[in-house]
Order: C-alpha cells, then structure tokens, then sequence
C-alpha cells in the first residue's frame, strides 16, 4: 500500500486547512495549536496562513522554512495509526 499524499489544499477561518489526500480521503484539519508558536508566529499576520501550499517534497506548507509532516496531517484527519500507515513488512 502507498501511503497516501496530499494532492489539494486551502486555507480556511481559525487556523483550519481543507486538505484532500491521493486516496480520496479529505476534510478540515485544526492548527490553531501551533499559531503564535515558534516559527509559527509567521502566521500572526493571517495572509501568510492564507498562502498554504504542497511542497514539491509533498509537505504542507507556508513558506521554505514552514510545513507541517503530511503523514501526522494524514493521521489527524482520518483517525489512522502509524501502525494502518506503515505496516510492518
């Protein structure tokens, strides 16, 4: 099995992503518990949350220095383990 990547996001109100992943499974995704954090302070000025995008490397990001693990995000929005994403062989 592939482990599932991003194919289409955008950015939603308080911090959520509508994010749609290669195996159909899609849906909103909460990061308002990074804002403000760290690196994430980019996002005090919303218009830089609003500039999400794919990665050419696949991750979800805002800018070269901030992204967030697909495979976490996957995990987030489907209710999956690492164990459903990786089985081992």
């Amino acid at each position: 099995m592939d482990v599932p990547v991003p194919v289409a996001v955008k950015p939603l109100s308080n911090y959520h992503i509508w994010i749609k992943y290669s195996d159909g499974a899609e849906g909103q995704v909460d990061f308002s518990h990074l804002a403000g954090k760290g690196v994430f302070k980019f996002w005090n000025d919303y218009r830089n949350f609003q500039r999400v995008y794919i990665s050419e490397a696949g991750a979800i990001a805002w800018s070269e220095d901030i992204e967030v693990c697909p495979d976490a995000t996957y995990m987030r929005l489907t209710g999956k383990t690492v164990e459903d994403l990786f089985p081992s062989a």
